[in-house]
């Protein structure tokens, strides 16, 4: 102790403020001429590196773990975007294919149906199912077409397989037509194996019709085929109407029970055509509507005939 002021390293407590900033100086410049002059400055670069990197890591893991949240979150949101997306598309394609399988149904139906007429010799106009009588007891259905088009009562009306029945009333847009099935309606028929006539009468259910007034000894037999004999005037020659599917000779009285099975798809069918006869029409007296209107049906049937 010198003059009562104590000697102390300079280092204890540090120098002054101007002296640590030319400390700092110093060791710097001395560390950048040592790097510039030595290579194993590298080397202790290298090993601070390493000793920092779990540091380093550690500082990182914040961001980088956000960048993997906000990606992993982006990523399930865009699958459950796509896989919405997907699924809508799947329910789309499939309204489509089941869209497409009904138009097609229907082509062929209209196609079948097309040729189940000469179209060079009977004029016919389509119609199609619009509501089907809800009595069990009474087999009837509205067709899409009326006095409009020139329907007229008593007009035959068939399907692609054959004879459906007959218009019996008439409206300006609309037609109530009667179906062979029907107890009340009946069709002369003959058979086309041998040509023996007979009257078919409707058996109440969708396709069961009778053969009224069968002799036991007519020669009927399951499998004939009936088609319309023309007589009486309600409906052309030679449309199928039914196939008998059973004889039972009755010895206790002359006439056998034959049953027989339409040969229209009366309780499938959808569409129909509506034919023209002018011989019926004038024999019978049965149009509602004036020679106008009658011609007019024509010409609607003869240009789908042309567009056909």
């Amino acid at each position: 102790m010198r003059g009562g002021w104590p000697i102390k390293p300079l280092f204890i407590h540090g120098p002054l403020p101007g002296y640590r900033m030319l400390l700092c100086a110093v060791l710097a410049g001395a560390l950048l001429f040592l790097d510039h002059r030595y290579t194993w400055m590298d080397q202790v670069r290298a090993e601070a590196s390493t000793m920092v990197a779990p540091i380093q890591w550690l500082v990182s893991l914040p961001a980088e773990g956000f960048s993997w949240a906000s990606m992993t979150f982006s990523t399930q949101r865009s699958l459950v975007e796509e896989n919405r997306s997907l699924r809508e598309q799947l329910v789309l394609l499939s309204q489509r294919a089941q869209r497409m399988e009904s138009v097609s149904a229907e082509n062929a139906r209209l196609r079948a149906l097309l040729k189940a007429t000469p179209r060079d010799e009977i004029p016919y106009l389509t119609a199609e199912l619009m509501m089907l009588d809800n009595d069990p007891f009474i087999q009837q259905m509205i067709v899409n077409r009326g006095a409009r088009e020139g329907v007229y009562v008593g007009q035959p009306v068939i399907d692609a397989s054959g004879v459906v029945g007959q218009v019996i009333s008439v409206s300006r847009y609309t037609s109530r037509v009667l179906m062979i099935s029907d107890p009340s309606h009946g069709v002369p028929v003959q058979i086309v194996r041998n040509g023996l006539r007979f009257i078919v009468q409707g058996g109440g259910g969708p396709e069961g019709l009778v053969v009224q007034n069968v002799p036991n000894n007519a020669d009927i037999r399951e499998g004939d085929l009936l088609v319309t004999s023309g007589l009486g005037g309600g409906f052309p020659q030679g449309y199928p109407v039914a196939t008998v599917v059973s004889v039972q000779q009755n010895p206790n009285g002359p006439f056998a029970r034959v049953e027989a099975q339409s040969s229209a798809q009366l309780d499938r069918s959808r569409q129909y055509l509506l034919l023209f006869a002018r011989d019926a029409i004038a024999a019978h007296d049965l149009v509602p509507l004036n020679q106008e209107a009658l011609d007019a049906a024509f010409r609607v049937a003869s240009v789908a005939q042309a567009g056909d």
